[in-house]
């Protein structure tokens, strides 16, 4: 089962952290116009394409293409976010984290852990594996404070070619110096997301094998969850997290005892400059992108057919823009 989580964080709205949207308002809606598109072929909430403003497209096409491939089973979970998506999906929670700057960023963990791990008993009896993806603009801030709130001394990634690294450090700063957590309980409820909520609740409740589908983001959340007890059994990622020399994500993750598979992904002869840049380190990972691929692989389809379907679909974006 592939479980997409859709959150939203206030820390996404400080300018310059994040352009996991087209713009500064519509990155509000990306993880809702991500979740709508895999089943839609486009955002139904919102009139709005899921691209960054330089017109690069959202990594949801990448799990979109092995979704038409494959037919993978995909279950969405609204964590925090701010609408809730014109699609079937489970409810956890309604409110984006906070801006961790300014103040704890869940207030309400309580109700999202209880929330979560009731769904987690439930997938028990029903799955013996899952694979959790996400959707949530400024995740590698709150990824970034919570590793470092638990003593990693971590870079994470960016979807920018230029990673706003130092800024990142700054408002990581400024909400360590706000308050000093002395538990994982207390690190997650200061500086982490309704997405990490709910996978560590989730965890507390699911008795088997869970497979964590992104980026750095995911770091924050083993990190959480090796201190609860339940190491994730894998993080499959893209080779763009890998290969980011300004992240520490290969360090990081044998400093946290998690393994990682980079999925084999490329786009350097596609036909399209907006699929193109990814070679150049821009977007690199999100709504399960690696993992997807990862999937098509145990389906047995290759590289190819995965890129062919993805200009397919990135063509009709294109042209119904």
């Amino acid at each position: 089962m592939f479980i997409l989580v859709i959150s939203n964080t206030m820390v996404s709205q400080i300018p310059g952290i994040t352009v996991a949207g087209a713009n500064d308002e519509l990155i509000k809606y990306t993880p809702v116009a991500d979740a709508e598109f895999l089943f839609y072929s486009k955002p139904i909430s919102i009139d709005a394409i899921p691209v960054t403003p330089e017109g690069h497209p959202t990594p949801a096409i990448i799990t979109k293409a092995v979704k038409s491939l494959t037919d993978f089973p995909l279950i969405v979970v609204r964590s925090g976010t701010m609408l809730p998506p014109r699609i079937p999906h489970v409810f956890i929670h309604d409110k984006p984290g906070e801006n961790i700057t300014e103040r704890d960023a869940l207030p309400e963990l309580d109700e999202i852990l209880e929330r979560s791990e009731i769904l987690g008993q439930e997938f028990t009896k029903l799955f013996n594996e899952v694979y959790i993806a996400e959707s949530l603009p400024g995740g590698t801030t709150t990824s970034l404070a919570v590793l470092r709130a638990l003593g990693y001394e971590s870079r994470v990634s960016s979807s920018m070619k230029d990673n706003p690294l130092e800024l990142k450090n700054r408002v990581v700063d400024m909400a360590l110096n706000r308050k000093k957590p002395r538990s994982w309980y207390d690190v997650l409820k200061s500086f982490g997301d309704p997405m990490m909520a709910f996978i560590v609740g989730f965890s507390h409740g699911f008795r088997n094998d869970i497979y964590l589908f992104g980026g750095t983001q995911m770091l924050g959340v083993s990190a959480l969850l090796k201190e609860t007890g339940k190491i994730p059994r894998k993080i499959v990622t893209t080779k763009y997290i890998i290969e980011d020399k300004i992240a520490t994500f290969a360090k990081t993750a044998k400093e946290i005892g998690v393994e990682y598979y980079p999925s084999y992904i490329d786009f350097s002869d596609s036909k399209f400059t907006g699929l193109r840049d990814y070679e150049k380190g821009i977007v690199k990972e999100g709504v399960g992108a690696g993992g997807s691929v990862y999937l098509a692989e145990k389906y047995g389809i290759k590289w190819e057919e995965i890129k062919n379907k993805v200009e397919e679909i990135y063509e009709n974006l294109i042209k119904n823009r």
